[in-house]
């Protein structure tokens, strides 16, 4: 199988000793080839532009069915399915759940051949006769339909051509239904057909273009039904258990003109060859229109790249497990799992959802976890070119690549995406820290108060294995807030040393070593440093480099430094009795505002703190007057955790002052986490 990926150098940088070469690996543009073999792909075109990617045209002239692949039949595959990934894989589920026989689980209905079908099995009634699709991400429908199968004759003669379902319903949904998750056959957000007495065996039904991600089509009770059941003793009110029900579907249909709201694509884990640093991310996209039946370049239409990275040391991230005789666990390969193990889950009865579980014994499969020792996490997604990977150096990469859109008609291409590799400055770094007071916490991690200036250690030490690796002279510790240098220390026993240079960034603290680290010189490291800490879990991540050279710089894992430290982590966790509430020490710089353009108490400057955000969230300030009304409502922007400090000019969100009057501020978080509100009174005079 050919290499998805070349390594393409670009040359020494320059001449200067230590300097590492840097090469670029890129795919699309004037480097390899995107290849829809190695990759999971949900609606990605490859043939529009050479040399490019983009999510496909939908027209209606051909089913979106078509355009998908790797189906499942489960309404929740992923304790079925090794490797569903919500979103990356098209579904299609009969009545709770689905059953392996295809002529019953839907997988015969969105196979585009008609002379596959499904005739309705009486044993589960009316009831029971019902299919839900999920196309994985949302696309813009505009018709929904079906037809019986031009082949075949039901057991009393009649042909299934003319044998079209007697009454149904049609609903769809979006991305997050509310009915997906409860299971059973509740109606989806929109009722597009309610049909109570159908006659045609082929149905299309219109309705205006929309996102639509899920469609749920269910058989009714018809008059036709009441007949037959009419002959049938003990067949109740579902139907007729006796025979097969009314009506036969060849084939589902979905029809969508434009693109949809996600193009997914996965490339295959890509062997590097060696261990690598990693630079910087980068792509090349265009963003794209279709006027009329051309597609133009369109710089301001509302698209988005959004790129997720994971590097790893080995070529499988996952560990696989095998039952032993004690009911244990050990480790086997991935192909004695996926191919000689048998699975936990075995059906015992062919109704939907009869299973049971085997029992943990050798030759059943058991779990598989994440080696997260030689694997680093999905990042967080890259939306912007040229943002440093941050991660772990390894020898194998891999991406998810999602192309958005939020208009039917346009689309982002992505051209070419590329990523910085250079040399190991070391084999590993590894990197452990701790309160100051307190190196060896009993409860083995670190706990602080949040928002209280704290101390800290960080202890660093490089491992060299050869002495072909170039070292480094200085490192970079990511503390969310500003952090003030209190030492550095080196050597066996450390010792107090004097930095080359300290930097104290608005989020990170540089220290630039006095001395070289080396396979020969490989001095243990300590920096003490204060800072305020914010967030419930915050890790300072860091990164060595060589100050005097190009080279990349490489990550600091979290691991065992020294004895000094028994952490063996770089996170930190806030006390057990830190306040719940996200919004503290909200203060004003005056208690009456006074717009009147003096240059006295024009504007209220507002500072407070933001505590355990996960990310950064919308930001308000509201104006409330003493019986309850609000008055003004001005968006702030988006804030992350910790200190910050805004201005209000007094003006609402028309640009209209307040009349004069004692009113209420607060600060509100556009957060699905509970808030308390902080209300300050503030009296507004001009």
């Amino acid at each position: 199988m050919h290499n998805l990926w070349r390594c393409v150098a670009l040359g020494l940088l320059s001449a200067t000793a230590g300097e590492a070469q840097l090469d670029i690996w890129q795919l699309g543009g004037s480097g390899l080839e995107w290849s829809q073999a190695d990759s999971v792909e949900i609606l990605i075109d490859f043939e529009r532009t050479p040399g490019a990617i983009q999510p496909v045209y939908l027209t209606p002239d051909q089913t979106v069915f078509s355009h998908l692949h790797n189906w499942q039949f489960w309404r929740d595959p992923s304790d079925k399915i090794l490797g569903y990934i919500d979103g990356q894989m098209p579904r299609i589920w009969k009545f709770k759940d689905g059953i392996p026989d295809p002529s019953e689980n839907g997988s015969w209905l969105i196979d585009g051949d008609s002379t596959s079908y499904n005739i309705p099995i009486a044993q589960g009634g009316i009831s029971a006769e019902y299919f839900t699709i999920d196309v994985a991400v949302p696309v813009p429908a505009v018709r929904f339909g079906f037809f019986t199968s031009p082949v075949g004759f039901r057991i009393e003669g009649t042909p299934t051509l003319t044998d079209a379902p007697p009454a149904f319903d049609v609903s769809i949904g979006g991305d997050a239904d509310p009915a997906i998750p409860k299971g059973g056959n509740d109606l989806l957000e929109k009722v597009v057909a309610n049909v109570a007495e159908n006659f045609d065996p082929t149905v299309h039904i219109d309705f205006p273009r929309q996102y639509v991600r899920f469609i749920r089509w269910r058989r009714q009770l018809s008059i036709l039904d009441e007949e037959a059941l009419s002959g049938c003793r003990d067949c109740g009110a579902q139907g007729n258990q006796a025979r097969a029900i009314k009506g036969n579907i060849g084939d589902f249909e979905l029809f969508a003109l434009g693109v949809p709201q996600r193009g997914i694509y996965v490339t295959k884990i890509v062997d590097l060859g060696s261990i690598a640093n990693f630079g910087r991310l980068h792509w090349a996209a265009t963003p794209m229109r279709m006027e009329g039946d051309r597609a133009i370049e369109a710089p301001n239409t509302p698209v988005e790249v959004k790129v997720e990275v994971r590097t790893g040391r080995d070529d499988v991230p996952d560990i696989y497990h095998e039952f032993t005789n004690t009911g244990l666990e050990k480790e086997v390969s991935r192909d004695r799992y996926e191919n000689d193990l048998k699975a936990r889950l075995v059906r015992v009865s062919a109704d939907a959802g009869s299973f049971r579980t085997r029992e943990p014994k050798p030759g059943v499969r058991a779990s598989i976890a994440y080696d997260s020792d030689n694997w680093t996490f999905w990042s967080v997604p890259f939306t912007e070119s040229g943002q440093p990977l941050r991660l772990r150096s390894g020898s194998h990469l891999q991406f998810t690549i999602t192309l958005k859109s939020e208009d039917f008609d346009a689309w982002v291409r992505l051209d070419s995406l590329w990523v910085e590799t250079a040399p190991l400055l070391a084999d590993d770094v590894r990197g452990e820290v701790a309160r100051a007071d307190d190196l060896q916490p009993q409860r083995g991690f670190t706990e602080v108060e949040l928002g209280a200036m704290t101390d800290f250690v960080y202890d660093v030490q490089a491992v060299f294995t050869s002495a072909q690796a170039s070292g480094f002279d200085a490192l970079r510790i990511h503390t969310s807030n500003r952090a003030a240098f209190r030492r550095l220390e080196m050597g066996t026993p450390l010792a107090a040393v004097d930095p080359a240079e300290i930097v104290e960034e608005e989020s990170a603290l540089v220290v630039r070593l006095p001395d070289r680290i080396t396979p020969t010189q490989n001095s243990p490291i300590r920096v003490v440093f204060g800072t305020e800490v914010f967030e419930f879990a915050a890790t300072f991540e860091g990164e060595v480099f060589a100050a005097d050279s190009e080279s990349l710089p490489q990550q600091i894992v979290p691991g065992d430094a020294g004895e000094a430290i028994s952490t063996n982590s770089l996170r930190v966790l806030s006390s057990p009795d830190a306040s719940p509430e996200l919004i503290q020490n909200l203060s004003f710089s005056t208690l009456i505002l006074t717009p009147n353009g003096d240059q006295v108490h024009d504007e209220l400057h507002i500072a407070y703190s933001l505590f355990r955000l996960p990310e950064q969230v919308p930001v308000t300030l509201e104006v409330y007057s003493l019986d309850g009304r609000r008055v003004a409502r001005v968006a702030i922007g988006t804030q992350d955790s910790g200190p910050q400090q805004i201005t209000w000019n007094g003006r609402d969100q028309w640009g209209k002052i307040p009349a004069p009057g004692l009113y209420l501020l607060s600060i509100s978080l556009g957060t699905d986490a509970p808030q308390q509100s902080q209300l300050r009174p503030l009296g507004i005079a001009y």
